[in-house]
Parts: structure tokens; sequence; C-alpha cells
């Protein structure tokens, strides 16, 4: 039954919305084909203004329109009630007048259905809006009744829904009910602040802790790196092609070049035998690391010591931190170019090694050959041991090689030589903590 009647009641609703529409359709229309009646009758006034004027007559009828003649028909003096009734046109103006009067017809009609429709829609957007605020107070209202306003998901919903003219009972209950939602969201708001500034202090220790961390050891990131990365930002300036068995004059700028690392590093001889002096050479290239029975200069027999950083941090500004990084890529036979006093000296790989720090008796031994030793730190990023890379000269010829005065009698034999020295081979840069544990106690 309720859907029988609930179907009639729609078809009733549809015929009396489809009777409403026609109704005002029809009321348009008369009021369409009223405007139009008076502006044919308009036209007619100016068209025959105009043949009067193009037959050169300055008759009344120019001016106004002549009264129609009691004996004329009734059918005559009435105005076609529709544009099929209207005369057709007999000439150019007539035709241009007329196609003028169809358009205003048209677009009168077109803007009758535009008001229309956009009234109609309007309305029915505004009736929708009515009913769904007052099924929302409907709602706030019956929350209340039931005891479950405090149910009510959003507060803003509470705020924006209250009714227009509540009961003073409805009114406390409101009331009540929005201090409590108040004074829920202000404790869990403080809850959660409470929630962030305890845990604020430790992701400060967190941070503090990264920074130290990475200004500790961010060399061991960057080391294996740098090792593949042209060391001393140098370019290949030809270094890979020089010619090992040619004996080549160069200017007076002591450098050494590895081609195979593209190292192109400038070389301090000469340097005093301790820490501070060989640090400071080390900022501006490698230096030579010069202990009795190692001091050899290139060309000479004996051993010519050169050493320099594989790792610094990154926030160091020494360009030259990195320059020895690739020295565990070097292998047997790879060359090795030292340009010292305006000539050019070749040696060629021949053996790795590596040792602890204090180790320097590894440096000295007996030998009838120009050989050259290259010192690092290592592992990369450390100065737990030293990598010693050895090579013996083969350009210029090593038979045509001086003696060094200062080397004789100098050897230490190995298996004493921790025991009668104390030198420590040259190291990296400092670390984070060394330079403040130096700073703290002096020691620069």
């Amino acid at each position: 039954m309720d859907s029988e009647k609930s179907g009639q009641f729609s078809s009733s609703a549809k015929n009396s919305e489809d009777r409403q529409r026609q109704t005002a359709a029809d009321i348009a229309r008369k009021k369409v084909l009223a405007a139009y009646n008076s502006n044919a009758q308009n036209t007619e006034k100016s068209a025959s203004i105009t043949r009067n004027f193009n037959t050169g007559k300055t008759t009344q009828s120019t001016v106004q329109t002549q009264p129609i003649a009691k004996s004329q028909p009734q059918a005559a003096q009435s105005t076609p009630t529709s544009y099929k009734q209207t005369p057709i046109a007999t000439n150019v103006t007539e035709k241009r007048d007329a196609a003028k009067e169809w358009q205003k017809y048209h677009s009168a009609w077109q803007n009758y259905y535009q008001k229309y429709y956009s009234e109609y829609y309007a309305k029915a957007a505004q009736n929708y809006v009515n009913t769904e605020t007052e099924k929302a107070k409907e709602k706030v209202k019956s929350d209340y009744r039931n005891k479950n306003l405090g149910q009510t998901a959003d507060l803003s919903l509470i705020i924006e829904n209250l009714p227009n003219n509540p009961t003073d009972e409805e009114e406390q209950g409101i009331m009540k009910s929005l201090k409590q939602k108040v004074r829920e969201k202000a404790v869990k708001k403080a809850s959660h602040n409470r929630k962030i500034k305890r845990y604020i202090p430790i992701i400060a220790g967190i941070t503090a802790i990264l920074v130290i961390l990475f200004l500790q050891y961010n060399r061991l990131i960057f080391a294996p790196i740098m090792a593949y990365v042209s060391p001393g930002n140098s370019n290949d300036s030809g270094i890979t092609a020089l010619d090992p068995t040619v004996t080549t004059a160069v200017g007076q700028d002591n450098r050494l070049m590895i081609p195979k690392l593209n190292v192109d590093v400038p070389v301090n001889f000469n340097i005093p035998n301790d820490e501070a002096s060989i640090n400071n050479a080390m900022e501006n290239g490698v230096a030579q690391f010069a202990i009795p029975g190692a001091n050899a200069m290139p060309g000479e027999i004996g051993n010519l010591v050169i050493t320099g950083h594989s790792a610094g941090d990154i926030y160091s500004n020494n360009q030259y931190k990195f320059i020895f990084s690739g020295l565990e890529r070097l292998s047997v036979g790879d060359l090795i170019y030292i340009d010292y006093q305006g000539t050019r000296y070749t040696y060629s790989v021949t053996g790795f090694k590596t040792v602890e720090p204090s180790n320097v008796a590894a440096l000295i031994y007996e030998t009838n050959k120009p050989m050259l030793t290259l010192i690092t730190c290592t592992p990369l990023g450390t100065a737990r041991y030293r990598l010693l890379v050895s090579a013996e000269q083969i350009n210029p010829a090593p038979s045509g090689a001086t003696q060094n005065d200062q080397n004789q009698g100098e050897h230490i034999d190995d298996g004493s030589a921790n025991e009668s020295t104390t030198e420590v081979m040259p190291k990296n840069e400092p670390t984070f903590f060394e330079r403040i544990w130096n700073f703290l106690t002096g020691n620069n």
C-alpha cells in the first residue's frame, strides 16, 4: 500500500509540475507575441515613411500614420497574431526588416527559457540546502534528547547547526556539551604537546650524535670514493703518454706523476724530519720523509721516501688530502715519474708492503740502485697502518746513478730497528677528536 501511495504521489507531483511548466510556457508565448505585434506595427509605420521618402512625397504620412478608415474591414485593421501571418516582403528593405524581426522573436524565446530554467534550478538548489540544514538541526536536537550529543563526530557541526530558538533545557544541554568538547580537545592537545616535548631532547641528542659521527668518520665514506676520482682535482695533462725510455728535460718545478692514477702533484724535498714540518709540507702536495739510511735524492743510489695523505675530512681545505688514496690500485710494473732539478726520472713499481706506523726500519735497506718508496695510510680513511709502495729507477739508466754519502754506515738491521729508533711514519690529517684533544692540550 505504501509503495502504491508513494507512486501515486510522485505521479501527481510530476503531472502538477508539467502543468506548471505548460502554463508558464503559454504565458511566455503570449508575452512574446504581444511584443512582436507591437514591433510589427512600428515596422509598418517605418516602412511607410521609407516609401514616401523614396518617392519624394512630404505628406503627413512621413511623420505619423493615417487613421484607419471606418469602412475598412476588421480583419485588415488587426495585426497578424503569429509570425506566419506576416506579409510577404516585396523588396530588399522589407526582407531585411522581416529577418530582423525573426531574430528578435527567436532571441526573446531564448531569453525566456534561459531565465526560466535558471530560476528553476536556483530555487531547487536553495530548497535542497534548506532541507539539509533542517535535517542537521533535527539531528542535534535528537542527539540531545537521547543523551547522545557527546557522540557527535565534529564540534564544528554542533556549532553550525544549533537550533534557531532552543528551549532553556536544550540550551543548557548544548552549552554543557560544547564545554565538554572544548575540554576534551584541550586535554588532547596538551597531551600531544607533552609527548612532543618529551621526544625533543631525544631527537636533539640523536642529531648531535649523528653530526659528531659525521665530523669524525666522514673520511671513511669519501676516501674510497676519491680513490677512483682524479686526486687533487688535477686534469690529465698528457702524463699518460709519457715515454719511460726517453730522458726528457723539464722545468725546475719538482713534481711527482703517476699516470695510472692521473696524479700530478708538487714534491717538497729537504723537509725537516719533524711532524709539524712534514704535515705543513703535505698541505702543499707531497713531502720527502728523509731519515738516516733512507734519505737519497732522485738519481742517487739509496731509498728516496715520499709521503702523502690518503684521506682527510671532507670539510678540510687541503686540496691534497686524498692525493695518495689510489695507491692500492697500482700493480707491479706501473710507472711513476719524478721531475727534479730539470730532469725527469722514471720508476717502475716492484712491490707493496703494509707495516705498523712505528716500523720505520722497513724503509732502510741495502741497495745498489736508486729506489723510491711511497708512504700513505691504510685502510682508507684511517691511520692504523702504513702502505709502502716500492719502485726502482729505470730511466735514466741506474748504472749512472751517484752514491749518497749520507747513506754510508747508516744501515739498521730489520731485527733491531724497532729497538733503536722512535720515529713514526707520517699520517693523515688529525681527526675531529684529535683536533679537539690537541687544542685542549696545546699540542698543535
